[in-house]
């Protein structure tokens, strides 16, 4: 069996290169398609004989992975994130299944992973973050969908297996780089909540939070994690109130 490897970037010099290392030796062929970035990502890939690096403007995030799949070379495909590697356990398995099927096939057999996030240089095993369980393997005639936490649409007859090893995602290498997010995706999801006709009272803006952080930070024990446990769960917490104060600002806004 051989594996396209498919990433998809916007200026992401700070992690594409380690990314790329770590499927050396493991895939046939990294496709990468890049959605016009401003800064070295392009000069990096360059480097590399197994990476095929292609332009196109932002499409979604479905979209555009679907368009990347699309420009693979071999039926298998290996969906990564330009911040995430694989460890030496996952790329064992992976070797070992590249060894034992002679191709997945649609509606077979998806392989998922368990992924391990770095935040700003601690690992988070708890906080409702590890296992954090990814479809990640599949052939590429399995399509992407969802506008904002991309899932893939197969048939209820699939066989999902579950990999050994972990897939280290080094998400957020400073607090700003994750309020940044919580900035970006709240206002994707208050708005696509806004959209289904989704309500929120003032209690729910005041109760919803305090319930996220008590649920991460002490039923899912992310006080073991340390102070970064308690830094992930206040800004997730804050991230549940900014989402519904933006929801009920849309509302306001079409009174």
């Amino acid at each position: 069996m051989q594996i396209s490897a498919v990433i998809i970037t916007f200026n992401e010099e700070k992690n594409i290169e380690r990314c790329i290392n770590s499927l050396q030796g493991v895939v046939d062929e990294i496709i990468i398609v890049d959605s016009l970035s401003t800064d070295k990502t392009q000069e990096i890939c360059s480097k590399y004989d197994l990476v095929k690096f292609y332009t196109q403007e932002w499409l979604g995030y479905s979209t555009q992975k679907n368009y990347a799949n699309k420009l693979a070379s071999f039926d298998t495909i290996l969906s990564i994130d330009a911040d995430e590697v694989l460890s030496f356990e996952l790329k064992q398995s992976i070797l070992t299944i590249k060894a034992q099927y002679d191709n997945i096939s649609n509606p077979n057999i998806i392989f998922s992973v368990k992924r391990l996030t770095n935040y700003c240089g601690s690992w988070i095993k708890h906080c409702g973050w590890y296992p954090d369980i990814k479809k990640r393997i599949f052939n590429k005639s399995i399509q992407w969908v969802g506008d904002i936490h991309e899932e893939l649409l197969y048939l209820p007859s699939t066989k999902i297996k579950l990999l050994e090893g972990d897939l280290y995602h080094y998400s957020f290498h400073t607090t700003s780089d994750h309020i940044k997010q919580v900035e970006k995706f709240t206002d994707l999801t208050a708005k696509q909540a806004f959209e289904k006709g989704k309500m929120i009272s003032c209690f729910g803006i005041w109760f919803r939070p305090k319930w996220k952080f008590f649920r991460d930070y002490i039923l899912l024990r992310g006080i073991l994690d340390g102070y970064a446990g308690y830094q992930v769960c206040k800004i997730s917490s804050f991230a549940t109130f900014l989402k519904y104060t933006k929801l009920r600002e849309y509302y306001r806004e079409k009174e």
